[in-house]
Formats: C-alpha cells, sequence, structure tokens
C-alpha cells in the first residue's frame, strides 16, 4: 500500500509548469518518480523548472506550449509521450481573469478569458484523451476552482469558465471510464500566484479572503500538488469524473460568525 502514491516509470505532462501551481505539481510528480514534460507558453520560464528538477537528480524536459493552439498542445503531448512511448498523466493549470462587473465586460476580455480558460482545457482534454484512450490508460488532472461553486462581484467569466471545465471532466470520464482513462480536476481556494498578486498587493481584500477560510490563512502552490499527485497516481484507481477541492474549507464555512461560548 505504501507506494500507491508513487508514480515511478510514469510520464507525466505538465502544462503550466513554468510558474505558481504548474511548477509546484511539476516539481512533486519529479520527486514521486515520473519522467515530467514540462510545458509552459513561457520557454524560459518552463526550462528553468526543469532544470531545477533535473538538478535534483529527477527526470525533466521543457518544451513551450500553448494550450490556446491545439497544434502546439499536440506536439506538446506527443513530444512527452516520445521518450517512454507512453503518457500516464496530464496536469494542466493555466487560467486567466479580469476582474470587471458584468456590465463593463468587453467581448475582447469575454473572449479572452474563455479561450484560455474553456478552450484551452478543452485543447487539452481532447489531445490528451486522443492518446490515452489508443493506449487504453491514463489520469487527465484538469484545474477548476471554488469558483464553479461560488462566486462574487466581478468574477462572472471566470467563475463560468472554472465551472465548464467541472463539465467537460465529467463528461470525458464518462466517455473513456472504460477505455481506462480516469479525468478529474482539483479545485483550489485562494492561492498564492502570479494570478491572485493583485490581491496581495491590497492588503485589507487579502486579509478578507484569508479571514473567510476557515484555517485563516492563504494556501501556497506547492499544497497544491499534493491533491494533483494523488489524482495521477494509482491511489486514485477509483476516482474519475469529479472535482477534489483543496480550499481549506472555504465552501464549508457559511460566514465566520463565532457563536458566544463555542
Amino acid at each position: 500500500m505504501k507506494n500507491l502514491f508513487s508514480l515511478e516509470g510514469k510520464t507525466v505532462a505538465v502544462i503550466g509548469a513554468g510558474s505558481g501551481i504548474g511548477r509546484s505539481v511539476a516539481q512533486g510528480a519529479a520527486q514521486h518518480g515520473a519522467f515530467v514534460c514540462c510545458l509552459d507558453v513561457n520557454a524560459d520560464a518552463v526550462a528553468e523548472t526543469a532544470a531545477g528538477i533535473t538538478s535534483l537528480g529527477c527526470q525533466a524536459s521543457s518544451m513551450r506550449c500553448d494550450i490556446t493552439d491545439i497544434t502546439s498542445v499536440r506536439d506538446g503531448l506527443v513530444e512527452a509521450s516520445s521518450k517512454h512511448h507512453r503518457l500516464d498523466g496530464v496536469v494542466c493549470t493555466p487560467a486567466i481573469n479580469v476582474r470587471k462587473p458584468i456590465l463593463h465586460y468587453t467581448s475582447d476580455e469575454f473572449a479572452r478569458v474563455v479561450n484560455v480558460n474553456l478552450q484551452g482545457n478543452f485543447n487539452v482534454l481532447q489531445a490528451a484523451g486522443q492518446l490515452m484512450t489508443q493506449q487504453g490508460s491514463g489520469s487527465i488532472v484538469l484545474f477548476s476552482s471554488i469558483r464553479s461553486i461560488t462566486t462574487e462581484p466581478g468574477q462572472s467569466v471566470y467563475s463560468m469558465t472554472k465551472a465548464g471545465i467541472v463539465q467537460l471532466v465529467k463528461t470525458a470520464a464518462t466517455e473513456w471510464g472504460t477505455k481506462g482513462v480516469r479525468v478529474n480536476a482539483v479545485g483550489p481556494g485562494v492561492i498564492e500566484t502570479p494570478l491572485t498578486a493583485p490581491i496581495k498587493q491590497n492588503a485589507e481584500w487579502y486579509n478578507a479572503y484569508a479571514m473567510k477560510n476557515p484555517m485563516n490563512r492563504w494556501a501556497q502552490s506547492s499544497e497544491m500538488a499534493g491533491p494533483a499527485i494523488f489524482l495521477l497516481s494509482d491511489a486514485a484507481s477509483y476516482v474519475t469524473g469529479t472535482i477534489l477541492f483543496a480550499d481549506g474549507g472555504w465552501l464549508a464555512a457559511d460566514g465566520r460568525f463565532q457563536p458566544p461560548g463555542m
């Protein structure tokens, strides 16, 4: 049982490995024994991630990949599978957000968020699914959010796309379950990443999010590696079509009032 979480001998592609959660997942997968192909739209950043992994004696390569370009995604995943002639896991973390009220959103902003968060994840799902259904095995992990369930002013399009990712995951799981391919999502809470850097610069906003969370703190990107590695591993062999929330209890809390005597 102690080897259930091992990725020894597996080939895993991590898209978004140039920074934040993607970098942490790539590092974690490599330290659990996987050969990791690090993919990101920023070629320099992802090369740095791969170099850091190999400096620790683990196996990694890097390649530029733009999830909004289906050809780029297919090329990246084929390259990832070429070393060992298989692709055991794919993790996709990239997302963007434009925080604006619905009445202020422009068509270009709407299209930009949807193109990365929905079209991009669909591209990854489709390209990974084509390879994995042919080989008869594999695990795909997309990144959704607590915003797939709950939202706030200014989060309309981002929340819509994160909810859409959950439905993509569920549908793919039903289509590919008999072909040996599992598909799941991770739903982070508030994580300190480049995407949330503007919030950290506003102390009132940053602290309000921390206090909404029952743990009274933000998560570090490294804390998202564990949920992703679990879903990639044999420990999750009967887990598919679901979302694993790693939110510090955000969705469990309905307000933060502490009743007297509690």
